[in-house]
Formats: C-alpha cells, sequence, structure tokens
C-alpha cells in the first residue's frame, strides 16, 4: 500500500469571475508542480458549463498540507472566496491497488 495521495476538486466561479479564477489557478501550476512532494497537478475545464477541475496527486498527506500552507495556494484561495459561485468542493482519496 502507497501513502500517495490523490485530490479532485471542482471550482464553479461565477460566470463574471470565470477567467479570474481560470487566470489564478493557472498561475500557480509551474510553482506547484515544483514543490518536492507534488507528482500531478492538472486544470481542467468545463467551458460550457463555466466550471474547473484539478487533477491532483501527492506522495503523501504531509505534502498537501505543505502545499495548502503555501502562500501563493492561499491567495487563490483567498480570492476564490469572492469568485466561487459555490463552495470549492475538493476530495480526496487513496490507491487500494
Amino acid at each position: 500500500m502507497t501513502n500517495t495521495l490523490f485530490g479532485f476538486a471542482k471550482i464553479v466561479p461565477k460566470s463574471e469571475h470565470f477567467t479570474d479564477a481560470q487566470d489564478a489557478i493557472l498561475a500557480i501550476v509551474e510553482e506547484t508542480r515544483a514543490e518536492p512532494g507534488c507528482i500531478e497537478f492538472t486544470v481542467l475545464a468545463d467551458a460550457d458549463q463555466g466550471h474547473l477541475f484539478l487533477f491532483e496527486e501527492w506522495q503523501d498527506e504531509a505534502a498537501l498540507k505543505e502545499h495548502h500552507a503555501k502562500p501563493y495556494t492561499k491567495a487563490v484561495m483567498d480570492n476564490y472566496d469572492n469568485w466561487l459561485a459555490e463552495p470549492l468542493r475538493f476530495e480526496t482519496m487513496t490507491k487500494l491497488m
């Protein structure tokens, strides 16, 4: 069994902030991917529905917690407080096999 942690996030911005929300998350992709515990950090969009999604893979829970503590991650989350139409949905899971 591995400690690898997978994260899936659904981000639903207010229509007037879709571009702001998208640009904010895209701006931290390279920094996030450079973090020692980051295995995967991919941003996806369903532009027709106005939703953004994240697929993340981290070495372990500690690496994910460290990512959430980074100033650039916190800055995105602070902006999302005003830009989102519904609360950010973030699920974590582990691989069974």
